[in-house]
């Protein structure tokens, strides 16, 4: 199997990447938080920042594109390219209500005909390698049967399927049926992206899909960094791994930020982080709590020493996601 890293905006970015790298075994495929074309196709200091090769040494990344202008797909696509990238991925998926209202991410899949267009020009453009990361619908998974049909037309380097529809958000169950809809009928190679935050929800996927060849992980590795590692090796995560991984997360943001913005991002994004690790251990409101009402590093390094004295570490927990 094939394990790849959902790109979650504001986390999964570079320090998150070269985290994990230090950590644990790597990902095929690190895929990042979606770049938006500039009116003068360059890349903007903070894409480069995230992009930019001496940030990414060793790691297998796959840029993401989000737009529905050709030109502004195809103009960011060369400036990828001039640094050496060879692939790089569509969002299809972004739920974001900001984005949806200007018919990008999940919001230009209710524009077939558009899509279609848009499509036939960036692959009769561009000889990059092109995904697509997509929903099976913005409101009803019927749609999904016309939009494969669309994608069916061109050679994908491979269609990453998150069973879900636009209005669903991450609430809610996948909606397996399209997923089977999509595996069966994809004239691409398919990965499935959604809901995996433990082992046991993997192996069940493999059973069901014998063919799947390919998986993409975010919330579930968010909340268990040591998942993946788990399902290439059999041996859960420990707590030494896990807190390995926080302290050399927790240090990439206050070399990043702190000079430059003080503890207050720092603190923002351990919190944020904090929001899916957190289940990873039993019992832990009022330790959580703590962490979530850090005011300085100082306070938040406490309140992380209580969760880790006072709670009971859960490896084989995983993520329980909003319903």
């Amino acid at each position: 199997m094939n394990y790849y890293l959902a790109p979650m905006e504001g986390i999964t970015g570079r320090i998150f990447r070269n985290a994990y790298h230090r950590c644990f075994p790597d990902f095929d495929k690190y895929f990042t938080p979606f770049i938006t074309p500039t009116d003068n196709g360059k890349l903007s200091p903070k894409d480069y920042n995230d992009i930019g090769p001496e940030f990414n040494e060793g790691l297998y990344v796959v840029p993401q594109i989000l737009t529905n202008q050709a030109d502004g797909f195809l103009r960011t696509a060369k400036a990828i390219q001039a640094l050496g990238y060879k692939e790089v991925n569509f969002n299809l998926g972004c739920p974001s209500g900001t984005v949806v209202a200007k018919r990008r991410g999940s919001g230009f899949l209710a524009y077939p005909m558009e899509l279609d267009e848009f499509l036939y020009e960036i692959f009769a453009k561009t000889d990059l390698k092109v995904s697509i990361k997509t929903r099976v619908g913005k409101a009803d998974p019927a749609e999904f049967e016309e939009i494969l049909g669309i994608y069916n037309r061109y050679p994908l380097e491979e269609l990453i399927i998150h069973p879900r529809v636009r209005e669903d958000y991450y609430k809610g169950s996948v909606r397996m049926e399209a997923f089977e809809e999509g595996i069966a009928m994809s004239k691409s190679p398919v990965c499935y992206n959604g809901d995996i935050f433990t082992v046991s929800q993997e192996k069940i996927l493999e059973e069901k899909f014998p063919q799947l060849n390919r998986v993409m992980i975010g919330r579930g590795v968010c909340a268990n960094p040591g998942l993946v590692s788990a399902l290439k090796t059999g041996n859960p995560v420990t707590l030494e791994q896990f807190m390995s991984f926080h302290d050399c997360l927790y240090k990439g943001y206050q070399d990043f930020f702190l000079a430059m913005s003080g503890q207050r991002v720092v603190l923002f994004k351990m919190k944020e982080i904090w929001c899916y690790m957190a289940s990873m251990f039993a019992d832990c409101k009022k330790q959580e709590k703590k962490i979530k009402k850090a005011q300085s590093l100082a306070d938040y390094e406490a309140a992380v020493a209580a969760m880790v004295r006072e709670c009971q570490f859960q490896p084989d927990h995983g993520f329980l996601p909003p319903r």
